[in-house]
């Protein structure tokens, strides 16, 4: 029995109430960012409240995106699950690959999409 890939939905960023924990990682992930100058920043959050931060890694022989690279922090690290997901960066839009990544770990993970301001851009439901 094959199981269908589920397109996760955008909610329009003035329909999105922002928590406190959920401001952490967007702000965590901004710092990460900015700290490094890299293309991309992000931050994800366990089961448990910990939180995994992460820039985009471009080396001749490594290269991995902020949000799967915080994604494999968190697993490095014990997390059996993630509750949310933040990503801050230039782009229209998270690459599919890596909500593929959160989704590994966190299928009903909310995955926040800013801009390198901390402007929501969009917030991505399972």
């Amino acid at each position: 029995m094959g199981t269908a890939s589920r397109t996760p939905t955008l909610s329009r960023v003035t329909d999105v109430q922002l928590g406190p924990e959920d401001q952490k990682i967007i702000t965590l992930a901004r710092s990460t960012r900015a700290r490094v100058a890299a293309p991309e920043g992000a931050a994800v959050r366990d089961e448990t409240g910990r939180t995994y931060a992460a820039a985009a890694v471009a080396l001749p022989s490594l290269q991995l995106s902020a949000l799967r690279l915080a994604v494999a922090m968190a697993v490095s690290s014990g997390a059996s699950a993630l509750e949310a997901a933040a990503l801050v960066s230039d782009a229209e839009q998270p690459d599919p690959g890596d909500l593929a990544a959160v989704r590994d770990l966190g299928p009903g993970a909310t995955v926040f999409h800013a801009a390198p301001d901390g402007t929501l851009r969009a917030a991505l439901h399972p």
